[in-house]
């Protein structure tokens, strides 16, 4: 799979946008449960007061605040705070004053003048540690103090506080705050607003429009972040998927352009039916995998560490129910990788097991109906589809229990969680948004190792279609081209000379060809025969450079086949194989496939030459006449003669018929050699043949026996000298009809 990763470097930029924004929606979405504690914390249980600063407060109450404070500490707050004196104030600024604190008509009253964070945070910290020592004196009255003046019922304790001396201010300091001691800093401070509020109303100010007014305020960060995650996840989905498409795009193309370069022995090596799975599937299953790994696999990761800091910065007193969660998931996720992963290799290998069965069985479709083995074919279809289905079922089965358990942990989390932050509540502990907010940060992070178990499930068999595909685009083939090519000077056209050539296929111990010798001039015709697995087509394979000989040389026009370059060798070349292949389109693109701008009027010469005009003319669509995909609307026999059109449309220096007569009947055969003759008269035509008709009437016949050459002459010459071809000549023909 790694191997792949140099064909995402055109994506880069992309790739980079992508992680910025998963990293934006990620901080966003790891926001919203802190902003939801707020509105319970903060919006709810202290009427939106943020912290222990009051904005404004009596000067009564703040005498009483100050009393306990330090030097240092009174003068650092009263330095933040202005005084509104009615006495003291001009009209204009009593009467604003007044809209806002109604009691300053009749009580003087500091107000709040600092906006700086710093000093807001300082106050924040003398207010919490001094409002509730303040607050439990007006609920419980003064401790006693050893020393100090009993408070008569009805007596302020302030008017008292004020005038013990320094030592039993301490005391009482001491007292109380060692009371307060046992509750957290979320309680003091929920102490310090229940306070203010207190003091708000009493100054007549609109406190439900100040807790409304938070709320909204929050509730709108929501949103916005909200909308900014979507507009992310939105963004990295198209991305995503542009990513995805190009590197399919990408990867198909590369395919294509190395298997055109395959030579024969690359083609055995990889059948036909894995290399289209490989193009197809095993690409689409890379494609799927780029997507879900930018939008799914790569945010988890980052959404789940950012959770996990946001609990360890909150509160770690519940991180034991994270750990313990994430430990299971990890474990469950271990197994059931290593259970299904040896599956998604056999997975793959049975899907071309599949499409070798389904290809093999359309192409002999006709053969089977003769045959009725229709019963057969399909048992061995339905074996293989069983086969591919049963280790489907076992993988999805493993893969769907994945869901139901995930579901089952973080249910599970979220009661122990419920369960466990109910007693810190009680306790003080903690705050009831606090615990939601914990929720919330669990459901994220099981969420994101819930999506990392979708890598588990999707990137194994991604791998080894990763695997596959490296495996065709990392296979050079044999047959390349010399550094430096040799450039035929046209000097010699056609000449196609063999010294002792042997040949053996790739991983085989015996040889095919055995010290093959022999020349083809220009403007006569070769004829090979010899029985069948004798190597006819082998050797003529060698000349277009289809296969690479053992040993020995092949030479065309003077130059080893190996020093010049495919692409110029095969220019002199006009190639029909045994099999005829035709495109789908017309008869005409079929023929032009070799010469696009040949005209109409040459056209028709091919098709004369290779005696297809009868094809055309019974059709009345002439040349525009459809060819089905591999020409299955035609017979063998007008398929070959289409093939050989094909082949002249080139105009070669060469032409190879590879047993390119066989389905043709003897006067068709014999009128198209005599018409390729008169064509061709300057080229060398190469013809492998079974037919001793076909043979007879070249220039030069070689005879092939188990690999070797049994004879080269004319007819005559060879009738007369060479025991194999006249046996082979016998078997087909009377003594008769072998005179010329």
């Amino acid at each position: 799979m790694l191997k792949l990763l140099k064909h995402l470097k055109p994506y880069t930029w992309l790739i980079a946008a992508i992680f910025v924004l998963l990293f934006a929606q990620a901080m966003a979405d790891l926001s919203l449960p802190t902003y939801m504690s707020d509105i319970v914390n903060v919006g709810i249980s202290q009427n939106g007061l943020k912290n222990a600063v009051p904005t404004a407060i009596r000067v009564s109450e703040m005498d009483k605040i100050t009393l306990f404070m330090t030097d240092n500490q009174k003068v650092t707050v009263l330095n933040d705070y202005l005084l509104l004196d009615k006495n003291s104030l001009s009209q204009a600024d009593y009467d604003r004053y007044l809209k806002s604190y109604p009691q300053l008509a009749t009580t003087n009253i500091y107000k709040l003048n600092t906006s700086d964070k710093t000093q807001i945070l300082d106050l924040d910290a003398i207010f919490s540690s001094y409002i509730p020592v303040v607050a439990s004196i007006e609920m419980n009255g003064m401790p006693d103090i050893p020393g100090a003046p009993v408070v008569p019922p009805g007596t302020d304790p302030f008017a008292i506080i004020a005038k013990l001396t320094p030592q039993q201010m301490e005391s009482v300091r001491s007292l109380i705050t060692g009371q307060l001691s046992t509750l957290s800093k979320t309680m003091l401070k929920q102490y310090s607003t229940a306070y203010i509020s207190g003091e708000y109303k009493a100054l007549g100010m609109n406190v439900n429009s100040i807790q409304v007014g938070y709320m909204i305020n929050i509730g709108l960060y929501m949103l916005v972040l909200t909308i900014a995650s979507a507009a992310c996840s939105v963004t990295v989905g198209y991305l995503s998927a542009r990513i995805a498409g190009g590197l399919g795009r990408d990867l198909r193309r590369k395919l294509f352009l190395r298997i055109e370069n395959f030579s024969n022995t690359e083609f055995d090596k990889f059948s036909t039916s894995s290399l289209i799975t490989r193009s197809t599937n095993d690409v689409t299953q890379i494609q799927m995998l780029m997507i879900m790994l930018f939008r799914t696999v790569f945010y988890a990761p980052i959404l789940g560490a950012g959770g996990i800091l946001k609990v360890i910065g909150a509160d770690q007193s519940m991180l034991w129910i994270i750990g313990a969660a994430v430990g299971i998931v990890l474990t469950m996720i271990g197994v059931m990788f290593f259970v299904a992963l040896p599956r998604f290799d056999s997975m793959q290998k049975l899907v071309d097991k599949l499409n070798l069965v389904t290809r093999e069985i359309i192409s002999g479709l006709m053969v089977i109906r003769a045959f009725n083995t229709q019963k057969h074919e399909e048992a061995k279809f339905d074996a293989a589809n069983t086969d591919l289905t049963d280790i489907s079922l076992f993988v999805n089965r493993v893969m769907v229990f994945m869901m139901p358990f995930m579901m089952l942990m973080m249910n599970g989390v979220m009661l122990l969680i419920v369960w466990v932050g109910s007693y810190q509540v009680d306790a003080g502990k903690m705050q009831v948004g606090d615990i939601m907010a914990f929720t919330q940060y669990a459901m994220q992070i099981i969420m994101s190792f819930l999506m990392i178990s979708i890598m588990f499930v999707m990137v194994p068999r991604a791998s080894v279609s990763g695997q596959r595909i490296a495996e065709v685009l990392n296979t050079e083939p044999i047959i390349k081209d010399p550094s430096q090519p040799a450039r035929y000077n046209g000097e010699v056209k056609g000449l196609v000379d063999f010294k002792g050539v042997s040949f053996r296929y790739p991983g085989a111990e015996e040889f095919v060809l055995k010290n093959i010798s022999f020349t083809a001039q220009p403007g006569q015709t070769t004829s090979f025969i010899g029985s069948t697995g004798s190597g006819k087509s082998t050797l003529v394979n060698l000349i277009p450079r289809f296969y690479d000989v053992t040993e020995g040389k092949v030479t065309v026009d003077g130059f080893d086949v190996k020093s010049v370059a495919q692409h110029d060798l095969r220019e002199k070349i006009g190639y029909v194989s045994q099999k005829a292949v035709l495109f789908s389109g017309t008869i005409e693109s079929n023929i032009r496939y070799a010469n696009e701008h040949a005209s109409e009027s040459e056209l028709a010469q091919f098709a004369e030459t290779a005696q297809a005009m009868d094809i055309i003319n019974t059709s009345e669509q002439g040349f525009q006449t459809i060819v089905a995909q591999g020409g299955v609307n035609l017979s063998g026999g007008q398929k070959q003669r289409l093939a050989i059109a094909r082949a002249l449309a080139k105009k070669p220096e060469i032409y190879i018929f590879d047993d390119a007569f066989s389905a043709l009947d003897y006067k068709t055969d014999s009128m198209l050699r005599r018409a390729l003759k008169k064509d061709a008269n300057n080229a060398t035509v190469l013809i492998v043949t079974q037919r001793v008709s076909t043979a007879m009437g070249a220039d030069q016949i070689v005879v092939l026996d188990n690999g070797e050459i049994a004879g080269i002459g004319s007819h005559k010459e060879l009738m007369d000298g060479c025991d194999v071809y006249r046996e082979i000549a016998l078997s087909q023909l009377s003594r008769e009809e072998l005179v010329l």
